[in-house]
């Protein structure tokens, strides 16, 4: 993740706790450990693995004085950096102030000072007031915005005659793009980093005589995807609540498949899509050097060297065959 926001990681450090700290989430004395470290690193900034409330960070930085990104900021970094069509890039707008906006209750007097301003602001109206009533306008005027993305969209789902639709959904960084070109044989972006995917991508698919289907690349899922980037997404998100298949596409390649399968679940939970019809397909069985994951019902394929696609895409056409 640090690599795909564009940073350079030069040390890491682990601490377990019982508890979490409430000053400074690590302690007083890890955190002069990490600063230390930090200097005689010279790094430039300090990335979190955890989400941090206002008072960690303000504490935080007392003690390191450097730029602090937590979990969720460098989330959203990686999304702004990922964001190519209007759409995307108000997602991910709307998300970083959403973000901001929690992140202002409780900063302490640095947001609290008096400003002055002539039709601008009323007198005592605080500084921390005048930045949540700012961000309020911008988060309205962006809610407008992406209402009207999701009206064109349900504009152009509600077409006669339309074919059926299948969403590819997953963990980031599962191959569902590369797959989405495989299957439909377009050139649709492909990087080797998380959230390469931002802006759904639709591509028609030839399955089988007189049987084609409708291909949605969409965003990819993390483990405790930030409620924010959840809501920012939704427009995005209902091209899973029109389609016809789920294909959950795993990478059998990672050991750490079944924690990720969980995780896109309880998303698919979270998005009330617990029933909608799904298969589960297995991509990069090429780098698999052992056994494949032991999944009845399951596919395996690899969208590199194209083994298993024309059984998988039998099997798609076997769903959706045009009747005789």
């Amino acid at each position: 993740m640090a690599e795909a926001a564009g940073a350079r990681v030069v040390d890491r450090i682990v601490q377990r706790r019982d508890a979490v700290d409430p000053a400074t989430l690590v302690g007083s004395g890890k955190a002069q450990e990490i600063a230390d470290r930090a200097k005689e690193l010279d790094a430039g900034v300090l990335l979190v693995l955890n989400d941090l409330r206002p008072r960690q960070r303000k504490n935080l930085e007392k003690i390191v004085p450097l730029p602090i990104v937590d979990r969720t900021m460098l989330i959203l970094d990686v999304f702004a950096r990922h964001a190519r069509s209007r759409e995307g890039k108000l997602q991910v707008e709307l998300a970083q102030l959403r973000y901001r906006q929690s992140n202002l209750i409780g900063v302490g007097a640095d947001l609290s000072r008096l400003g002055g301003g002539i039709g601008t602001r009323g007198p005592g109206e605080t500084k921390l007031e005048v930045d949540r009533r700012r961000i309020q306008h911008r988060v309205s005027a962006l809610n407008r915005q992406l209402a009207d993305v999701r009206q064109q969209r349900a504009v152009r789902r509600s077409a006669p005659h339309r074919e059926p639709l299948i969403a590819l959904v997953g963990y980031t960084n599962v191959g569902k793009s590369s797959l989405l070109n495989a299957l439909a044989r377009s050139d649709a972006f492909v990087a080797d980093q998380p959230f390469a995917t931002l802006d759904p991508t639709v591509r028609r698919a030839y399955l089988g005589p007189r049987t084609y289907a409708r291909i949605a690349d969409t965003v990819g899922f993390i483990t405790d995807l930030p409620k924010d980037l959840v809501n920012a997404f939704r427009a995005t998100l209902e091209e899973l609540r029109e389609a016809d298949l789920l294909v959950h596409v795993l990478d059998a390649s990672n050991p750490d498949w079944p924690r990720q399968r969980r995780a896109v679940e309880g998303l698919l939970h979270e998005l009330e899509l617990d029933r909608k019809p799904r298969i589960m397909v297995f991509n990069k069985c090429d780098l698999v050097a052992g056994v494949l994951p032991n999944e009845n019902g399951s596919a395996f394929v690899s969208a590199v060297t194209g083994a298993g696609l024309s059984e998988f895409r039998g099997a798609l056409a076997e769903r959706f065959a045009a009747p005789e």
